[in-house]
């Protein structure tokens, strides 16, 4: 697969290393430098030329800007999108430590509100000093600003620290997802999604039904699994507050309706958000576990609970029962 952004730009790599204790220029070493170190944190620099970026915990996961582009370049490229004429933009920011990559794909531009012709674009911006959190977007918009306020339509968007929040397996699905919105594939489909709104507890009822259903050992009835309920919800408040709100201008859980591309979003993030846990055979097997949760996402778009919004949504729509 060719590149498309400029990976001459970030032929390097990042290290996390010990903070230590300076006398003058010369570090000495003592018998209080364990404790040092684990007060302190660690030091993120450039293996290269050393330059330092910032002081940080000791949990801190270093995430290398090429491994994070080429990941996204196979979401890109697997979605679909007609990528004629796209233009691709890396700018490395204040010697490395921040990173935002721009994309335009000017063959899917579109209307998709009615009021005139939007362009899709990628955004994706990221840093090693702290400065920026991940935070990535994939949509239709005509304008945006750095704090990812859009006008227009947001139909992924990611936003995490390094050592929490953040899933690059689960931000990729949702680019693939909004190339299939744009590239015309079940477009129409995918645009009633966006249209049909899902109150905050009907969608409670639809997880309870579908992916957060299990079946009682004991009384042999069907119930729901509280925790991967929850953590569905908790998606969905957030591509609410990002695909429909005003993102980080409002409160994480102040919007009681959303849409069942949110559903639809929130569904796919727990898919591919897959990771190791405490038990040996489930951490390896976690292709395993994407490939059962991605069966039940598309068990749950078969279901009477996903089509029920859909057909109240018509009903009021246009007066007819389907």
């Amino acid at each position: 697969m060719n590149t498309m952004f400029n990976h001459d730009v970030l032929d390097f790599e990042v290290e996390k290393v010990p903070l230590y204790q300076y006398d003058g220029s010369h570090p000495t070493y003592d018998n209080h430098y364990p404790q040092l170190a684990s007060d302190v944190g660690s030091l993120i620099r450039r293996k290269d030329n050393k330059k330092p970026f910032a002081v940080v915990k000791d949990r801190y996961e270093v995430m290398q800007y090429k491994t994070s582009v080429q990941d996204i370049e196979i979401a890109i490229a697997q979605s679909g999108m007609d990528l004629t004429d796209a233009s691709f933009k890396t700018n490395v920011y204040k010697g490395g430590a921040q990173l935002e990559l721009i994309a335009d794909f000017p063959a899917h531009a579109m209307e998709v509100d009615e009021v005139g012709y939007v362009t899709p674009k990628f955004i994706f911006r990221t840093s090693q000093d702290g400065t920026w959190a991940n935070n990535g977007m994939m949509g239709l918009w005509r304008s945006s600003c750095w704090n990812t306020l859009v006008s227009g339509n947001k139909l992924a968007y990611v936003y995490g620290r390094h050592t929490k929040g953040f899933s690059l397996p689960a931000f990729t699905a949702k680019i693939k997802n909004a190339g299939e919105y744009i590239r015309g594939d079940a477009m129409k489909e995918m645009k009633n999604w966006f249209k049909t709104p899902l109150k905050r507890t009907d969608a409670i009822e639809l997880f309870k039904g579908t992916l957060a259903k299990r079946t009682d050992n004991v009384s042999r009835e069907n119930k729901h699994n509280k925790v991967i309920l929850s953590h569905l919800m908790n998606i969905f408040d957030e591509e609410n507050r990002h695909c429909h709100g005003r993102a980080l201008y409002e409160g994480k859980n102040s919007r009681d309706v959303g849409s069942l591309w949110t559903a639809y979003q929130a569904a796919t993030h727990w898919s591919t958000h897959t990771t190791k846990g405490k038990a040996k055979a489930r951490s390896e097997n976690l292709q395993n576990v994407r490939v059962l949760r991605e069966e039940r996402v598309r068990k749950m778009l078969r279901s009477k609970e996903w089509a029920k919004p859909l057909a109240i949504d018509y009903y009021e729509e246009t007066g007819e029962v389907i």
